[in-house]
């Protein structure tokens, strides 16, 4: 991960930063999983994401190497949202800067759809799903998120982000068709 690439989503008078910053989220995904298999080796990171709260910020930064990066800006994934991005060319990662996981942290918020499922899975009835899942185990998290929609059963789903803490190492690793990691790091600068 020697070279990186901002993506700035430009103000809007009709579209709101977050639910420009989740079509852009949801087209990159969309890139990734067609490169998967050529190994994408490409992380994502949010400079402007809010600790304290829900917000990513307006800036998607792209993190691989050059040949990488400038793969899949040479594909046209970028469609559709050229009027509401500004880009950088690839640049260098700056030198000694700091390294960061960037994680999906997947929330059982909804009772009620883990209980159908336990239902549908194993035959269960209402009464007994209630029993094994009661109410008191829906988890709630106030991660920074991008709203978007399952490509293989269409539904909608918060993608919850996490930002670990500033490490001075990097760590290696691959990073999935949503270039985020359970263990390998991106530069933080």
């Amino acid at each position: 991960m020697d070279h990186y690439v901002d993506i700035d989503v430009q103000p809007d008078p009709e579209f709101p930063a977050h639910q420009l910053m989740s079509a852009l989220y949801a087209k990159l995904h969309r890139a990734l999983v067609l490169r998967q298999g050529a190994g994408a080796g490409i992380g994502v990171s949010f400079p402007g994401f809010d600790a304290q709260g829900t917000y990513l910020g307006t800036r998607l930064r792209l993190h691989g190497t050059l040949a990488a990066l400038a793969e899949l800006l040479e594909s046209d994934w970028l469609t559709g949202m050229r009027d509401h991005v500004a880009l950088t060319p690839p640049r260098p990662v700056p030198p000694d800067t700091g390294h960061r996981l960037v994680k999906r942290v997947q929330v059982k918020s909804s009772p009620e759809r883990l209980r159908r499922r336990l239902m549908r899975r194993h035959g269960f009835d209402e009464r007994e799903a209630c029993e094994r899942i009661p109410d008191k185990l829906a988890q709630r998290t106030n991660l920074p998120f991008v709203a978007l929609r399952s490509m293989s059963t269409g539904q909608p789903f918060m993608l919850f982000i996490e930002h670990g803490p500033v490490q001075p190492g990097a760590v290696a690793g691959g990073f999935n068709a949503y270039g985020l990691s359970q263990g390998a790091t991106i530069p933080w600068f």
